[in-house]
C-alpha cells in the first residue's frame, strides 16, 4: 500500500498539497476511493482513503488508526565524512532502510570534495529528499533528521552528541587493530550509539586524536579494505543487529 508522510498531526479528514500530492496524481495515477498509508510528525500512522485527487490537492479520509510501531531501544546515529561521486546519496538512502535515526554529513581533511555555503545546503536538502523517500518505500512511520553538513572539529564540540552520558561514541578508525566494532557493543549500556565512518582516505592522525579525545572508543571492522560506502552500511548493520534492532 502506497505510504507517505503528513507535516501535521493526522485527523479525520486532512489535505495533501505540493510534491507529495502531484506525485500521488501525476506518478501513482491514484483514484477516489483508493487507500493509502499516511504517518505523522508523531509517528502515528493511519490508513486513509482518497476522497477527492487533483493534480495538486489530495483530499482524505480517516479509514482507521494503525498501532503505533514500537522503536528500536537503542537509537543508531550516523556520523559520515563526505564521500565523492553520488556516494552519499546511497549511504543516505541505505542509512534509513538500516535503521538510522539521523545522520550527520561531516567535513574532514581527506573529503575530496568542497562545497561553498550554497552548494552544501543544496546538498544537504538533496540527502534529506533522499532520506525522505528511502523511509516511505522500506515502511517506516518517522522521518529520519539529515543535519547540515559541518566540519568534524565543530560537530566534536556538540553537547548534544557527544556530552550525554547515555551516549556511546564509537569510532569506526582504520587504524585500530584491537578492538572489534563486534566486540565493543556487546559491553555497552546506553540509549543511543553514534557512528562515526571516514571518507574514501580516512582519518588523519590529528582527527583521530580529536576524536577520541572527544569520548569515542576506536573500533576495527575487520581485516579486510573496505570502501568507504561500504564500512558505513557495514557498521550499520552490524551495530543493529547486535544492539537487537532487528528483533521482531
Amino acid at each position: 500500500m502506497r505510504r507517505l508522510f503528513y507535516a501535521g498531526k493526522l485527523a479525520e479528514e486532512i489535505r495533501i498539497t505540493g510534491g507529495d500530492a502531484r506525485h500521488l496524481a501525476r506518478v501513482m495515477r491514484a483514484e477516489i476511493g483508493d487507500e493509502i498509508i499516511v504517518a505523522d510528525t508523531d509517528a502515528q500512522a493511519a490508513r486513509m482513503k482518497i476522497a477527492d485527487i487533483t493534480r495538486d490537492d489530495v483530499h482524505l479520509r480517516l479509514v482507521e488508526y494503525l498501532a503505533q510501531e514500537k522503536g528500536p531501544s537503542i537509537e543508531v546515529i550516523l556520523v559520515q565524512a563526505i564521500l565523492k561521486g553520488e556516494k552519499m546519496d546511497f549511504v543516505a538512502q541505505k542509512a534509513v532502510e538500516l535503521g538510522a535515526a539521523a545522520l550527520y554529513p561531516v567535513m574532514t581533511e581527506h573529503v575530496v570534495v568542497r562545497y561553498d555555503a550554497k552548494k552544501a545546503a543544496a546538498k544537504a536538502a538533496r540527502w534529506q529528499k533522499i532520506a525522505d523517500e528511502a523511509a516511505k518505500q522500506c515502511g517506516r512511520q518517522a522521518l529520519i533528521h539529515v543535519a547540515d553538513i559541518a566540519p568534524l572539529s565543530v560537530l566534536l564540540q556538540s553537547a548534544e552528541l557527544f556530552s550525554a552520558s547515555d551516549t556511546a561514541i564509537v569510532f569506526c578508525y582504520e587504524g585500530e587493530r584491537e578492538q572489534s566494532l563486534r566486540t565493543h557493543l556487546r559491553g555497552l549500556d546506553v540509549r543511543r550509539v553514534v557512528l562515526i565512518v571516514g571518507a574514501e582516505g580516512g582519518f588523519s592522525p590529528t582527527e583521530a586524536e580529536a576524536v577520541t579525545a572527544a569520548g569515542a572508543q576506536p573500533v576495527s571492522l575487520g581485516r579486510l579494505i573496505l570502501r568507504a560506502e561500504t564500512a558505513a552500511l557495514a557498521a550499520l548493520a552490524v551495530t543493529q543487529y547486535e544492539l537487537g534492532n532487528f528483533d521482531l
